[in-house]
């Protein structure tokens, strides 16, 4: 029998991603900032891409490369050679049903993983109307299907009353977490650890939003991690590790800055960044905690860095399995892990010519049937759903 039928649980994918349609700002945003609203242009080679006054932001259809017949970091030239399916909110329904998917946790592509890029357009008025825009569109791509889909906002993090402001009326049109930034400081704006941001945390937490911690949220632009004679392919997929270990750096940073502790019913999510090194993270930060005197510093703090994780903090995996995936089951509990395809990007849960994932209720049936039914469920399901406020 089929586990996930047996299971009887709607799979919550909790790390997904939109393509943002070609008319998302230019239809949304006064014509007057003209071509500084990001837009589409294609090159004299054929190729789509995201600008902003002459300047490239991103390939338009760079990240819509599910089934693509080339691996990474080649990439469609344009959106219209893709699979329709993987951009239309209806059509990306089809896809779901096929993986067995019921319900996606949807993040952005142009304007950053955590909101960041906003930041470079050079004048905060605009760029506080493009990061609306963009959650009015993700709050429409929801109604397509309003139990299938759940939006989590971008926030105006460079002022945080805007922001507040922005949780308030986003939570209103059916958002159900914010993305944020890994290092702000990359933006200008004050370190993760700084109590700048406490009034922000506690309007998170009284609205109960998850601050969803995306890999790559801070300056990713340098790309180029090995030596060019490395090669292209060789490079691609060197670097994305160091994105999924940064995210211990995260961690690291919102328990030990203390932010937990005064913040004890906000929870996060580490997005994309796998489970297996959580382990080995918690147990260093628990012996560094007590061999560095944290507890005489702040006595006030009262638990150990892995009982701060267990009680707010999640981790997303997708390819992981066997024994890197049951140890760190075993380690942190099955209270704490999630489950993602990082549709459609590269290297996803989204099998093709130049791939070799298993369509998500294959690997589900292929290498999670060893786990109890009551963690199966947890970690498919019950996790996300009472994260993210659903059924």
């Amino acid at each position: 029998m089929d586990l996930v039928d047996e299971l009887g649980v709607k799979i919550i994918d909790c790390d997904t991603h939109v393509v943002e349609h070609y008319d998302l700002w230019t239809s949304r945003v006064p014509s007057k900032y003209g071509d500084k609203i990001p837009h589409v242009e294609r090159d004299d080679n054929g190729v789509e891409w995201w600008v902003s006054s002459g300047t490239v932001l991103s390939p338009a259809a760079g990240l819509a490369i599910a089934g693509w017949k080339e691996p990474p970091p080649q990439f469609p030239a344009q959106l219209d050679m893709v699979d329709p399916r993987i951009w239309q909110p209806e059509g990306r329904l089809e896809i779901m049903d096929a993986y067995g998917i019921h319900t996606e946790v949807l993040y952005p592509n142009v304007g950053g993983f955590g909101a960041g890029r906003y930041t470079n357009f050079g004048d905060m008025d605009l760029a506080l109307l493009l990061l609306q825009a963009y959650n009015d569109w993700l709050a429409d791509f929801r109604r397509v299907a309003p139990s299938r889909y759940v939006p989590v906002m971008a926030v105006p993090f460079w002022d945080i009353d805007l922001s507040i402001k922005e949780m308030e009326r986003c939570v209103g049109i059916g958002h159900e977490g914010m993305i944020f930034s890994q290092a702000p400081e990359d933006f200008g704006s004050p370190t993760l650890s700084d109590p700048h941001w406490d009034k922000l945390w506690a309007a998170a937490q009284e609205m109960q939003l998850s601050v969803n911690f995306h890999i790559g949220s801070g300056d990713a632009t340098m790309l180029q991690m090995l030596h060019p004679s490395c090669g292209p392919h060789s490079n691609y997929a060197a670097f994305p590790m160091t994105f999924f270990l940064g995210n211990a750096k995260t961690v690291a940073t919102i328990i030990n800055g203390g932010i937990c502790h005064r913040f004890p019913d906000l929870k996060f999510v580490s997005v994309e960044s796998g489970v297996g090194w959580v382990p080995f993270a918690l147990q260093a930060l628990d012996w560094m905690w007590k061999e560095c005197g944290v507890a005489r510093e702040h006595p006030e703090y009262g638990m150990l860095p892995s009982e701060y994780f267990r009680r707010q903090i999640y981790a997303c995996f997708w390819f992981e399995t066997g024994d890197t995936l049951d140890a760190a089951i075993d380690y942190i509990g099955p209270d704490n892990i999630l489950y993602e395809t990082d549709f459609p990007h590269p290297t996803s849960m989204s099998p093709g010519p130049a791939s070799s994932a298993l369509v998500p209720r294959e690997f589900i049936n292929q290498n999670l049937g060893h786990l109890p039914h009551d963690t199966l469920r947890k970690i498919l399901h019950d996790n996300a759903a009472k994260l993210y406020h659903l059924d």
